[in-house]
């Protein structure tokens, strides 16, 4: 059984989470390699106008362009870095976008994701799948505790619940949304999950104090009712992205089917809402085929000096699931960047970015299927060359 901290599995990839037998483990590992041509990969886009506080995220260095730092690094894990841009990535204080990483994974694994876009300000020039009028853009800032009208969040629940559950194949759900850690520490405040000092985010050290400032003006002026339902809870604090991910999954779960939520904070909270809006009898059985699948830079980063708080994102999913009295499963890639070439990818290293446009979910899909630690980082190596490349060529 495992304890508060991880195991190193066989193939390399982390496993951790309170109450999890070692023996579930390797059967949900091995379902997850035997099905790898038969997985439905989604990438959701999502805008909400929390991403616009100044020094709130680090995806984009300025609130301008995180608007559009969605688009661009949907683009880059459909075309490659030496594809033409329409969107250029947008700068960053540090490190590169973690799409370049699901790149490199999603290639070597051989899938592509199927794009759902809600709330952007752009229309995205690749294949996507849009559930509302484009014209609505994205939420308002979760401060306002009135961030989109229930229709919009029951219109994006019903639309992913009905894409859930029409699927076959396991499914591996991944997101980018600028502010995201920030709505998603909402949510979970709003459920009376205990989170501070334990959402992480695209900053090298996460503004706490502002996220916290933040999500308690807003839950103060949503002025919710005790025990407020998941649809409530994401109208008042929450962004597009959260009820189409609530809705496929819980389609895709009625379905029986394997899930792989690719992300961290973000994916906890869709978990947390779905798990919100069920009775406790049916909770265990609902998160028997769930797995979190994430990066070793988050599990292994510490938001608290204190030694009790030691890998902050593992006591953060510990807090979810004794909140619902569940066990919940967690892998992490394993692949460290120590010995690239790359300055921006030994960056992780030192805390910047972390986590992605499902970087962690991907690369630890394609560890359990065969990928070494140094061919991981020869490939990324490669395409951050070909990222600089053709933004020189671009530039000349």
């Amino acid at each position: 059984m495992l304890g508060e901290n991880y195991v190193l599995l066989p193939s390399g990839v982390l496993a951790f989470g309170k109450g999890i037998q070692e023996q579930d483990i390797d059967e949900r590992v091995k379902r997850w390699h035997d099905n790898i041509a038969n997985i439905a990969f989604f990438l959701i886009l999502a805008g909400s106008q929390t991403a616009e506080i100044d020094g709130i995220s680090a995806a984009g260095s300025t609130p301008i362009s995180r608007r559009y730092t969605a688009v661009a690094d949907a683009e880059l894990l459909l075309r490659g870095p030496m594809h033409p841009k329409r969107w250029p990535l947008p700068p960053l204080p540090a490190g590169v976008s973690p799409a370049l990483i699901s790149y490199v994974a999603s290639r070597f694994l051989k899938i592509k994701p199927t794009i759902i876009s809600s709330g952007l300000l752009q229309s995205p020039t690749f294949t996507h799948v849009c559930l509302e009028s484009s014209k609505i853009g994205p939420a308002r800032c979760l401060s306002s505790g009135n961030a989109m009208d229930i229709s919009r969040v029951n219109l994006l629940r019903d639309a992913g619940f009905k894409i859930g559950k029409k699927l076959k194949k396991s499914l591996l759900i991944t997101e980018c949304v600028p502010g995201g850690t920030t709505t998603a520490f909402a949510v979970l405040s709003g459920l009376g999950i205990n989170v501070n000092g334990l959402i992480s985010g695209s900053h090298r050290n996460p503004p706490s104090e502002l996220k916290i400032k933040l999500v308690n003006q807003g839950l103060k002026a949503a002025k919710l009712k005790k025990n407020p339902s998941s649809i409530e809870l994401m109208a008042a604090v929450g962004d597009p992205f959260q009820p189409i991910a609530l809705g496929l999954l819980m389609g895709a779960r009625e379905s029986g089917l394997d899930i792989l939520l690719g992300g961290g904070c973000q994916m906890l909270a869709v978990l947390a809402l779905a798990l919100n809006e069920m009775e406790q009898e049916s909770r265990s059985e609902f998160v028997e085929t769930i797995v979190i699948g994430t990066t070793s830079w988050l599990v292994e980063e510490s938001l608290s000096s204190s030694e009790k708080k030691r890998n902050s994102f593992i006591h953060l999913m510990n807090n979810v699931a004794k909140h619902f009295k569940v066990n919940i499963l967690g892998l992490a890639s394993g692949y460290r960047f120590n010995d690239s070439n790359q300055k921006v990818l030994r960056d992780y290293e030192i805390g910047y970015v972390k986590e992605g446009v499902g970087a962690g979910a991907l690369s630890l899909l394609a560890q359990i299927n065969g990928l070494t630690q140094r061919e991981m980082i020869k490939k990324c190596d490669t395409e951050v060359g070909n990222l600089f490349k053709s933004k020189d060529e671009k530039t000349n």
